[in-house]
């Protein structure tokens, strides 16, 4: 079976001051309809540039290779006329930052229907009909559709971006940080709409998010990235519950748990900062801020290993890093 979203060997490099910056360095991914899978990683790994990357809308200039099939069509050869229409159609996004991402001149309604407009999804008659439908799929009036963006609270302005990436009925959505910068109670309902939009319409989601614990939530499958590249793989509660990598095991501690005292956030952060992209270091590019890392780190970068063997003799859990391997099961 052909998946909604398979990710082959992505790599993206953008130009800063004539020098090359690799951003993405071969990243895989596969989503299945009604699969929600979820990204992960510190500002700068990489995650959003991935989002940007599924449907050509990175800044001229960036050079970006590999392949990236929506439905076994790949997005960065087709011609613009099939992009044009695989966008919001097909694939859509909603990007972080409700409140930047909508004109704030513009009518709600209008700009939920501009995409019905545009690729001709219903009747031009239907379409305030269509509109409503989607505000009060979203849990909100459709009196809002004559209001503008400034009108609404944080948490309702995300809902109507939610509309707008459903509007022409795509098969794959992406969220990009869809929670982030809403309270706690907010967010929850957020996660809640997202969850219940995939079960009932049986779309894909890619959820990209900094937080861990919102991910654990929300997805069945995590991938944790770090400077550019997916670092550890595998079932939500696998990651969560028993992360393998140095970097996913901090990632986890910085996020403290209700009800888990040994969660509370201590003073033992990692040392140091990310790497500079441009100038990354020699072997594992997590060794300068790993706390086990040993002589061997320096002179290997290594692959994702598969974490233990399930019953059947296979692994959906691997992780990029020398202490995982075939008789060894990741950092503790």
């Amino acid at each position: 079976m052909t998946s909604l979203l398979d990710v082959r060997d992505l790599r993206v490099t953008y130009r800063s001051g004539g020098v090359e910056v690799p951003a993405v360095r071969g990243v895989d991914l596969s989503l299945d309809p009604g699969d929600t899978v979820g990204l992960a990683g510190e500002s700068g790994s990489g995650k959003s540039t991935i989002a940007l990357a599924l449907l050509r809308l990175l800044p001229d200039g960036t050079r970006v290779t590999g392949r990236v099939a929506v439905a076994g069509e790949d997005v960065l050869t087709m011609r613009w006329g099939r992009l044009r229409a695989v966008r919001w159609a097909e694939a859509a996004i909603v990007f972080q930052g409700a409140m930047h991402s909508l004109n704030p001149v513009r009518r709600i309604g209008d700009q939920i229907a501009e995409p019905l407009l545009v690729h001709g999804t219903v009747p031009r008659g239907r379409v305030r009909d269509r509109v409503a439908g989607l505000l009060e799929q979203v849990g909100l009036p459709a009196s809002r559709a004559d209001d503008h963006p400034h009108l609404l609270s944080g948490g309702q302005r995300q809902r109507v971006m939610i509309a707008m990436a459903l509007a022409c009925e795509p098969r794959l959505i992406v969220a990009d940080e869809a929670t982030t910068a809403l309270d706690v109670m907010i967010q929850a309902q957020i996660l809640a709409l997202l969850r219940r939009l995939v079960a009932e319409h049986d779309i894909g989601m890619l959820m990209i998010s900094h937080d861990l614990s919102v991910l654990a939530d929300a997805c069945d499958r995590v991938a944790v990235m770090y400077a550019g590249r997916i670092v550890e793989e595998g079932p939500a509660g696998r990651v969560m519950g028993a992360p393998a990598h140095p970097y996913a095991v901090a990632l986890g501690a910085a996020f403290p748990r209700v009800g888990d005292p040994a969660s509370r956030l201590a003073p033992r952060g990692l040392p140091g900062d990310p790497p500079d992209p441009a100038d990354p270091p020699s072997g594992c590019v997590f060794r300068p801020r790993c706390p086990v890392s040993e002589e061997v780190c320096a002179t290997v970068d290594p692959p994702l290993w598969p974490v233990g063997p399930d019953t059947e003799g296979r692994s959906e859990h691997s992780a990029a890093c020398v202490h995982v391997g075939p008789s060894k099961e990741g950092v503790r």
